[in-house]
């Protein structure tokens, strides 16, 4: 049993590529669902952000498990395996994941180093998991330890300290822009988290009015009424465009929103004024057609890097504190894991099965020499597949069984259908 995590982030690939492989909120349940069917994935963890889409998952095998992700996402978005390979990164291991999912977690690996916002998708991540029985034991304590780590870093250093949101870095951004927001009109698209937190540093600016529209209009009045601002739906998206001097917008639409048609709509309206749009979606909200009018300046997430990379410099010595607390953490992990009555019995009917397999095959293919290389291959490797089948409800069965208080019985017990004592 093997820990892996697979992650499509913005260190490797440009915010174009990332909402290729971004999951809907709608669709997360779906996906962790056919996840589990993979035979090689035992628990699985979808963490879905505007920065990164990752699996963590438990897996019989690292090789094994890789593969079926990596196929899973290939089928999931409708991209060719290979080139699925070519834009992700790999942590495998109990200490590389436990240490990078730490990391995560902390804010250590987010485009805005420090943030406080990954926590939140973090904790929503493994209850989202929980809610459809996609964990178990070990990416339950896994998380929680995570979770748990990432609050005390941001209560005992100072990562978090002066630090910059999107959202805040946005704003920046639009000021060394040359845009003045005494007097201007405010459009925020979206209801969720990004968008609250937009409209709170909008509001901070001292701007003349502030719109929220989104595609549920209960939603938009809700944070609305927060904000004393107006609302609507985007059905009235286009009257809203033309009235605004800068737009937020952070929807989990899985296409555009503003379109290079309905802009050519709007800029004749407004008889061409400048237009500030900074797109915080991925998958974006901006058709990439939009930059193409002059009067109109479009600005997306990777814009605002310079920005962000010029606050970490003022907390790296809260950094260096934090990576020292990982590292115990890690270590903790690593014993807790170690310890688990489960591991054993596990481990025991892999290498059980494996015999079985092996002794099957050699016999097999003792008694038809006539076997071409082709043929040998496939059979061994059908072989393998019946054995880790078979074993796969017995292993989930195990995991479960070593969380209860009679554990020890159960777990002899098992051992002994098994003869694997």
């Amino acid at each position: 049993m093997e820990l892996i995590a697979i992650s499509i982030n913005y260190k490797q690939v440009p915010v174009e590529v990332r909402e290729m492989y971004a999951f809907a909120e709608g669709e997360l349940a779906a996906a962790m669902a056919e996840l589990k069917k993979e035979q090689s994935i035992l628990e699985n963890v979808i963490l879905s952000t505007c920065n990164r889409t990752e699996i963590y998952a438990v897996v019989d095998q690292i090789r094994r498990g890789e593969d079926y992700i990596k196929r899973f996402l290939a089928n999931w978005f409708h991209i060719d395996q290979q080139e699925v390979e070519q834009v992700l990164i790999s942590h495998q291991g109990f200490d590389e994941v436990a240490r990078y999912l730490y990391r995560v977690a902390c804010g250590l690996e987010s485009l805005i180093m420090g943030e406080e916002q990954i926590l939140a998708q973090v904790k929503a991540s493994l209850a989202f998991a929980q809610e459809n029985q996609a964990t178990s034991s070990i990416l339950n304590q896994l998380f929680k330890e995570a979770i748990t780590l990432s609050k005390r870093a941001h209560t005992e250093t100072a990562l978090s300290r002066n630090s910059v949101s999107v959202g805040s870095a946005a704003v920046q951004l639009a000021k060394q822009e040359g845009f003045d927001f005494h007097g201007a009109k405010a459009l925020v698209i979206g209801a969720g988290q990004m968008a609250e937190l937009s409209a709170t540093y909008l509001q901070a600016q001292k701007i003349e009015r502030l719109h929220i529209a989104n595609r549920t209009l209960e939603k938009a009045e809700k944070l609305a009424s927060k904000q004393q601002a107006s609302a609507s739906s985007l059905d009235d998206l286009e009257a809203q465009l033309v009235k605004a001097d800068i737009v937020f917008s952070a929807t989990s639409a899985k296409k555009p929103l503003i379109t290079e048609s309905l802009i050519r709509i709007v800029r004749e309206k407004r008889a061409k004024a400048p237009l500030y749009i900074f797109d915080l979606a991925v998958p974006r909200d901006v058709e990439p057609e939009v930059q193409a009018f002059d009067e109109v300046q479009v600005f997306d997430v990777d814009a605002m890097r310079q920005l962000i990379d010029d606050n970490l410099v003022a907390r790296q010595e809260a950094v260096q504190v934090v990576e020292g607390m990982i590292d115990e953490k890690v270590v903790d992990f690593e014993t807790w894991f170690s310890s688990l009555e489960a591991v054993p019995v596990i481990k025991s009917l892999q290498a059980k099965g494996m015999k079985v397999q092996a002794d099957v095959f050699d016999n097999l293919t003792k008694r038809l020499p006539e076997l071409d290389d082709h043929q040998t291959k496939v059979i061994h490797k059908l072989t393998r597949s019946i054995v880790n089948q078979l074993l796969r409800d017995p292993i989930l069965a195990v995991k479960d069984l070593s969380q209860q208080e009679d554990s020890a019985e159960k777990l002899a017990l098992i051992e002994q259908i098994f003869a694997i004592k």
